[in-house]
Parts: structure tokens; sequence; C-alpha cells
């Protein structure tokens, strides 16, 4: 659906049943990337053999209905804050329902999954509204992405300050040299991007954006900032629980601790949506390492934390993505703001 909204205005000038089969063959195009990424990282991956893995969950978790009943119920949860928090932030522009907000999310998930960075996720977003609405919705964005981040951020220093505290850690200068001048980039664009204005950054100006983000309801920025805190300790619990089911003696003060900076260490590493668990899962070997918690535990949790909270959601995802509404996408009203 990404690729739709780039090449939305030469396909409008083609004839009717020209656009219906196009159209059709994207989603089609999208819906049989997805599933077969799915199934060669979950089946063919370089970090677990398939049938270790299966392994695993059979020796930990199959027979045990309670323990599946938690970690699904745990899922559902996660991604139903993110479509309340998606809900509200739309709504702040145009009111949509739960459902709605709830096609869009895993409709964009299912499009976005093999985009660097799920980049494709405000594009598949964008075009289920109306021409002018799309800016803004990739900025609403922006923001509900930027709120999750910030929390991932504000409970990784606390918890990699605790890991630092109390392991041994060998951190080459250069990497904490290049953290900090992101740091300060980041910091510098807060401050001074009002001043700069006039700038535009990938044909948004800095000044709109602020501005744009000042004149949201607080209960919007309530919401997203609450919705996203409750997701992040909902699917670090999930994380914690998988450690206790596989096992693991550890604390769960100490657990939440190398949790959080294993998260906030991986965020900041850039690299495509779909390796999401890859590169959680090497984070994960490294932070655990110093506990110390079995590499094919931690290897065969983040798989599963990625399949029940990305993998699984996305094959849901796949039937918004088959009914999207064509015409709601190709002959919007209005102009573009």
């Amino acid at each position: 659906m990404t690729i739709i909204y780039y090449f939305a205005p030469m396909y409008k000038s083609l004839p009717y049943k020209t656009k219906q089969f196009l159209f059709l063959l994207v989603k089609l195009a999208i819906i049989v990337g997805a599933f077969y990424f799915i199934y060669d990282k979950v089946v063919y991956n370089e970090q677990i053999n398939f049938i270790e893995f299966i392994k695993q969950l059979e020796a930990s978790i199959s027979g045990s209905g309670s323990t599946v009943f938690v970690l699904i119920g745990l899922s559902l949860l996660n991604w139903f804050f993110e479509i309340l928090k998606w809900k509200s932030l739309a709504s702040s522009l145009i009111k949509i329902t739960f459902f709605e907000s709830l096609q869009q999310s895993l409709g964009a998930l299912t499009a976005s999954l093999f985009t660097p960075n799920r980049i494709g996720e405000y594009g598949a977003k964008a075009i289920y509204y109306q021409k002018g609405y799309r800016r803004k919705i990739m900025l609403l964005n922006l923001i509900g992405n930027g709120a999750q981040m910030t929390t991932t951020t504000l409970f990784g220093i606390a918890g990699l300050v605790y890991f630092l505290m109390h392991y041994e850690v060998d951190l080459e200068v250069y990497r904490l040299r290049k953290a900090g001048y992101l740091l300060a980039f980041f910091v510098a664009f807060v401050l001074f991007g009002s001043r700069y204005g006039s700038r535009k950054i990938q044909g948004f100006y800095i000044d709109r954006i602020l501005n744009f983000i000042k004149e949201l309801p607080f209960d919007a920025h309530f919401k997203n900032g609450l919705f996203s805190c409750i997701r992040y300790l909902i699917f670090s619990f999930q994380f914690y629980f998988l450690l206790k089911v596989f096992a693991v003696e550890i604390d769960y003060f100490t657990a939440m601790a190398l949790i959080s900076s294993m998260y906030f260490i991986a965020s900041i590493v850039p690299g495509l949506s779909f390796f999401d668990w890859l590169i959680k899962g090497s984070v994960a070997v490294w932070v655990f390492s110093f506990y110390p918690v079995n590499e094919l535990i931690m290897v065969t949790i983040t798989l599963l934390m990625w399949s029940l909270n990305f993998a699984i959601p996305a094959i849901f995802g796949s039937y918004f993505v088959l009914n999207f509404n064509f015409p709601s996408v190709f002959e919007p009203k209005g102009s573009e703001q």
C-alpha cells in the first residue's frame, strides 16, 4: 500500500479495469511477500534451527494451556493499547472507530513489515485517508512512534545505568561518542527547529511540524504517552514471563533492568523491521550473557516474542490489506494541506 501511495498520481490516469487489476496485484504482492518472509525467517533463520526452536517450545510451553493463554493474552493487550493509541491520535484530526483503527494498524503492519525501520507504515496509514489529510496522518504516526521511542529510551537509560553499575561492560569510547552526537543532534533539532522553520525535512517544514504538535489537544498527548507506557510494561513483562517459563532463575528487578537495556540498545540499531527479532536476539544474547543465560534460550524467546507481536498480527493484517477499499484511496476529495 505504501507503493500505491507514491504512484497514485500515475495510477489515476489508467482505465478503471486496469486500476482494479493492478491494485489487486499490489495487494497480493504485499500479502505473499509478508507470508514468505515470515516463513523464511521462522523456518530458515541463521540464529536458531527450526527443529531446535520447536523442541524448546515443546519442552517449556507445550501442554501448558495456561502459559499459552497468558502469552496470547499479553500480545492481545499489547495490540489493544496500540490500536487505542492510534484511535486517539487519528481522532484528534478525524473521528475513527476502534475497528477502523484496528484495520489501519494491522494493515499498515503487514504492508510495512519488510521496509527499513517500518518506514512503510507512514504511507500505509496515510493512504486510508483522503488526500487533504495524509501529511497530517503521517505526522500523527510520527508522534505515536516518537512517544513509544521516548518511553523505551527513558526506561532503557534507567536499566542501562543499573546494568553498567552491576556488570563489567567493556564499552568502546567511539561508540559512546557516536551516541552522544546523535543525542546532541536530536536536542539541537528540538531547541532550534522553530528558529530555522523555513527549512524542509522530506517535504515538511520544521516549524509547521512543531506547531502541529503544539496544537494537538492535551488529551491526545496524554493518551499517547500513557498507552505507550502501558504497551512497554506489557511486552517487557511478557519477556520476563518467558524467562520464567524457560526456567531462568532471575529476580524481577534485575530481569527488567536487563530487558529495558536490551530494548533500548536494540532500538537505536537501524535495520529492517522484519529483522527486528534478529537484532533484539543478538542484543539479548549479549546483555543476558552477563547474568548469564543460555544463548539458545535467549534466541528462542526473542523469536517467539517477534512471532507473537509482529508475525501473527501481520498475518491477520493481511486480511485488511486484501480488503482495502479501492475507491476511497484513489478518488479522494479535497486537496493536500
